[in-house]
């Protein structure tokens, strides 16, 4: 649902996703979750019901990242290219899984909370687990709602852990995957990842 103003657009439509946005950005920093519940909140929040009144996922994303350059720490300007050099690092370790940054982290949005998001991909989701066994990371599973193609939601696992400091959140997507990610809750468009020499451009850039 990409959705940009329009010269017949009225101006109060745009106003009023421009609210929700900015609630649902507030939200998401605040509280984290799906971008797509906490668009819904917003909306609830603010008596809005009509669907021109949601925002698109780019403006939910821009908002986020406004509200957070607003309240960020102090001398917190290196903590973006940290935590991009870090998942840079972390794609080398995983190689063999294909990885994908996805997320704040790469759109620009995240705060020190983010947890860097890499999307790996095997036909066994056990691979994954025992290469983080077998090199003694302390790894906690879960799992997301992710929806592959257009259709239910699955579960896939996720493994969460931390290290220098930085959580991490790996999550496990079949080979199939690799071409295409997972479709964004907002947009019902794919994801924007970046495979390892897409990230190490934008930290050259």
């Amino acid at each position: 649902m990409k959705r940009r103003s329009t010269s017949s657009e009225p101006a109060g439509a745009r106003q009023r996703r421009l609210r929700v946005a900015a609630e649902a950005a507030r939200l998401l920093a605040e509280q984290g979750g799906d971008p797509a519940v906490a668009r819904r909140k917003a909306a609830e929040r603010l008596g809005f019901r009509d669907p021109a009144s949601l925002p698109s996922g780019d403006e939910i994303r821009e908002a986020l990242a406004a509200h957070r350059r607003l309240f960020a720490p102090p001398g917190d300007d290196g903590r973006l290219r940290r935590q991009r050099e870090a998942a840079l690092a972390a794609m080398d370790f995983f190689a063999e899984f294909s990885p994908r940054l996805a997320g704040a982290v790469l759109d620009g949005s995240a705060d020190d909370r983010s947890a860097i998001e890499l999307h790996l991909h095997a036909d066994d989701p056990d691979a994954v687990a025992r290469k983080l066994i077998e090199r003694g990371i302390p790894a906690v599973q879960r799992s997301r709602r992710l929806r592959l193609e257009r259709g239910p939601a699955r579960e896939c696992a996720a493994w969460h852990f931390e290290a220098d400091g930085l959580p991490f959140e790996l999550v496990v997507l079949p080979r199939l995957a690799e071409r295409q990610g997972p479709l964004d809750a907002l947009d019902d468009a794919p994801m924007a990842r970046a495979n390892r020499g897409a990230l190490a451009r934008l930290l050259a850039g």
